[in-house]
């Protein structure tokens, strides 16, 4: 009796041969990482592929150092069992340092920059480590700079491990050991170029290391954010004074130990703006949800290709997961306030209205929905007033100060109180202002203590709060 076997649907034979049996443990996922060629943009002559470090465990390239580097601490005996591991950190080495210490029963404590993202800050919680928040606008030798409060802290705590990603051997070890290799061969051998940037230069070194041992044909390209000293540094030899930028985890204001510049064969100074542009693109045309980092490569990777007159194969990284980075990279009102979004400007209050009915970003409330809707709506927008409309026309506002002031009091009835409608504690006496007016129009409604409330015409186009005044200022003081 012959046994005929049902054939596969059509691209389910190649799905198969991805999957594995059962792993032992999610660390068994760190590393292996796919790589895609990008086929949406222009690359000119080259070819140009992605190696997707956002499907480690932890969503980050990170997971391969954390890895690396609690391994030499417990073999040479500096990380004893029970141990508190401590670290400076943008988030992603957090991350790892968290995903690999925590089952193994150590205590971590992480410093982290004011900019990181919420989502990484949640995401460090949840896994359980400790998140001490330092200032991101202080360099080496200031008592609040992250590395120097880290450094610090391990010493405070008998047997701490610090873990020390810019000088630990452990992390380009990593890379040259798993990165590098992992490149080679699924390029099979053939790579001429590999962009990368430097947060603590463990992926330039080790990933430079190894190709100079196995292929000295491929140049290693530095992407990094303007504001860095490092791309200056090589394209001048000189050092520069420091300036600030808004992409996570790459450039610095010194030169890491483990950076070995050296191996840089061309530097590019990525702006801010064309990050964000870049790593959106990369989603839109692509389908890759990816960091802002991932953005200063991609940029540095597709400039560095069209400089190229003959064809090559260059690769550069997701360095993380853009799911990171939804509140920031991936919210147009989020890019607006950092003056990163391509927006017409008039010289009057329309350039300070974030959020309008018209491109429907507002959050508002209706006079008949109750306080408590109003209060959930505060609550998940981060917003301290709603304006309330009907039929689309701007009736009220309703801050946190009405709706206190409706529900105080005695605790029976309370219920009913936060039931009750919004018209109920609005505001209906409203002074408007015109979109036409200039700035100077606001401070007045400030002094008031009063949200301004902006029309253009006859039609409400939104609020402006002071933070909205704050930060117009500090986009035009840039």
């Amino acid at each position: 009796m012959s046994v005929h076997r049902k054939a596969a649907p059509d691209g389910a034979e190649g799905a198969l041969s991805r999957l594995r049996p059962p792993y032992a443990s999610v660390l068994d996922l760190i590393g292996q990482t796919p790589v895609v060629e990008l086929t949406k943009f222009d690359t000119g002559k080259c070819r140009l592929f992605i190696k997707l470090e956002s499907q480690n465990p932890g969503g980050s390239i990170k997971d391969r150092i954390a890895l690396s580097m609690i391994a030499a601490a417990e073999k040479d005996g500096r990380l004893k069992r029970g141990g508190t591991i401590v670290e400076a950190t943008a988030g992603n080495t957090g991350l790892g340092l968290a995903q690999v210490g925590i089952p193994k029963g150590y205590r971590i404590i992480l410093i982290v920059p004011d900019k990181m993202s919420r989502e990484k800050i949640q995401h460090l919680r949840a896994l359980g480590a400790e998140v001490r928040m330092t200032r991101s606008d202080v360099g080496k030798g200031h008592p609040e700079y992250y590395q120097d409060m880290a450094e610090k802290i391990a010493a405070e705590i008998p047997g701490a491990f610090y873990a020390n990603q810019f000088a630990n051997p452990a992390n380009p070890l990593a890379h040259e050991s798993t990165t590098g290799p992992e490149i080679f061969s699924q390029l099979e051998g053939d790579v001429d170029a590999v962009v990368v940037g430097v947060g603590s230069g463990g992926t330039l070194t080790g990933v430079g290391r190894f190709f100079a041992k196995h292929s000295p044909k491929t140049e290693m390209v530095l992407a990094d954010p303007v504001g860095s000293v490092l791309a200056p540094l090589i394209k001048t030899g000189k050092m520069t004074e420091a300036g600030s930028w808004t992409v996570e985890g790459i450039g610095e204001d010194f030169v890491p130990p483990n950076a070995d510049l050296s191996l840089v064969k061309k530097a590019y100074s990525i702006p801010d703006k064309q990050s964000m542009l870049a790593v959106r693109d990369l989603l839109s045309k692509e389908g890759i949800l990816a960091g802002s980092s991932s953005g200063t490569l991609l940029s540095a990777a597709l400039r560095y290709c069209r400089d190229q007159t003959t064809g090559k194969r260059v690769v550069t990284l997701v360095c993380d997961s853009g799911n990171k980075y939804l509140s920031k990279v991936f919210d147009d009102i989020w890019l607006a306030e950092q003056g990163l979004a391509d927006q017409e400007q008039h010289g009057d209050l329309r350039d300070l209205v974030m959020r309008s009915p018209r491109t429907g970003d507002i959050v508002t409330v209706g006079p008949e929905e109750t306080l408590l809707n109003a209060y959930g709506r505060m609550r998940r927008s981060d917003v301290s007033q709603l304006p309330v409309l009907e039929d689309g026309k701007l009736v009220g506002i309703v801050d946190e100060s009405d709706i206190l002031a409706k529900v105080d009091g005695p605790y029976d009835g309370r219920w009913d109180r936060f039931n009750a409608p919004v018209r109920t504690a609005m505001t209906s006496n409203l002074h408007t202002l015109q979109a036409s007016q200039t700035l100077d129009a606001l401070l007045p409604v400030f002094d008031r203590n009063e949200v301004a409330i902006v029309f253009d015409g006859d039609e409400f186009i939104g609020l402006i709060t002071r933070i909205d005044l704050i930060n117009h200022l500090r986009r035009r003081a840039k």
